[in-house]
């Protein structure tokens, strides 16, 4: 199955991706099918390069989109509908715990 996600490239603490198709089994720093653009996080706003005709192309023959590519295609206007929620909130389980009195500690005798 094809899939457009990001790859991470760029120095540390200085992340800079690029869109790619590929297989979804497939590391995202091995080989890919085509380059489809660029993001630039840290300008401001992000700078954003796509190749908006062939992301069109390779979602015509069965390819998926990641959540962060999809909100990134919604906000460039290459797809309409509503962004995905791309994390997930940690669960913060509540345990309650019985006030319970203190044993008293016994001396080994």
């Amino acid at each position: 199955m094809l899939v457009i996600r990001l790859a991470r490239i760029g120095k540390k603490k200085q992340a800079y991706f690029r869109l790619i198709v590929s297989e979804k089994t497939k590391d995202t720093q091995g080989d890919y099918l085509e380059l489809l653009g660029q993001v630039n996080p840290h300008t401001n706003p992000r700078q954003i390069t796509l190749k908006a005709d062939r992301i069109k192309y390779w979602l015509e023959h069965g390819a998926t989109v990641s959540p962060s590519v999809h909100n990134i295609l919604i906000e460039q206007g290459v797809l309409k509908g509503d962004k995905l929620r791309v994390w997930k909130a940690k669960k913060v389980e509540k345990t309650e715990v019985a006030a319970q009195p203190a044993a008293p500690a016994t001396p080994a005798a």
